[in-house]
């Protein structure tokens, strides 16, 4: 079986740096999904409480037979529960349907700071308490921006999952953390199936002789990322898992680069009022 390469967070635990994430999956398709991607190789999985299909993943790692020191787990904290007892009250809703006793990642999911302050912070206390409780092994964040990293109290965080795709390549913020010695982490690595259709990135598929999301993928992964593309399809939870096969030149590299102009497809962390 491929060996996915891991990356060391700051706290000397390690993530694989593909993930299977299962965003806008419903519940009962999250089984055979996740199932699918635990077949094909993959042992990273992301899910979030407001995903609403934690069960769903956590019947497929159940039926999976997989130890669970061989899965990697994450799943994030939602808005209206960045609240110290709140936030108790959703790590332990989430592990109860995941049916694990802890998570190997936790995440804040957005810093929410248009309706709700800064509450955020006392979000992140309370996780590093479920740390220390053996609820979560590693905690880190979401969408969040160098403003609001600089309001956390205690430990660093070992992740901020982002949006980032060619088109959206976030290199001040990339900056940011890698001075902070936090992973980077791609939430919609390939601009929402958009960016599959860009023409430089179809030209060096068709050289390659793969596709242009195994393109997109390779290059978060050269680049140094964690990356977490979701598919529901068969084929394309296993095509997207098969890009270690290959390797992206230092020219096609930069022409992926060279794509960026900007263009968030979601919320800007600094101003969604959810």
């Amino acid at each position: 079986m491929t060996t996915v390469p891991q990356i060391t967070f700051n706290d000397g635990k390690k993530i694989p740096q593909l993930g299977f994430g299962v965003w806008q999956v419903e519940n009962d398709k999250a089984t055979p999904a996740v199932t699918k991607a635990l077949e094909v190789g993959y042992r990273h999985i992301d899910t979030a409480a407001i995903y609403g299909n934690e069960e769903g993943v956590g019947k497929a790692l159940a039926e999976s037979g997989i130890a669970r020191e061989d899965l990697f787990i994450t799943t994030k904290l939602w808005n209206d529960s960045h609240a110290a007892g709140d936030a108790r009250t959703a790590i332990e809703t989430s592990l109860t349907k995941l049916g694990l006793d802890h998570v190997d990642l936790y995440l804040i999911h957005w810093p929410a700071t248009v309706k709700y302050g800064e509450s955020y912070i006392e979000a992140w206390d309370a996780m590093q308490e479920f740390k220390a409780e053996g609820l979560v092994t590693s905690i880190g964040v979401s969408n969040f921006h160098e403003v609001h990293l600089a309001k956390l109290n205690g430990e660093t965080p070992v992740i901020d999952q982002v949006e980032l795709h060619p088109t959206f390549a976030q290199a001040e913020l990339r900056r940011v953390l890698d001075d902070r010695d936090i992973v980077t982490e791609a939430w919609s690595p390939l601009g929402q199936s958009k960016d599959l259709d860009n023409e430089t990135i179809g030209a060096i598929a068709q050289e390659l002789g793969v596709s242009p999301a195994q393109v997109i993928i390779r290059w978060h992964l050269q680049e140094g990322r964690v990356v977490i593309p979701k598919s529901v399809t068969p084929e394309r939870i296993a095509s997207n898992f098969d890009v270690f096969g290959f390797e992206l030149s230092g020219e096609q590299m930069d022409q992926i680069t060279g794509l960026d102009e900007g263009n968030r497809l979601g919320g800007n962390p600094e101003t969604a009022d959810f």
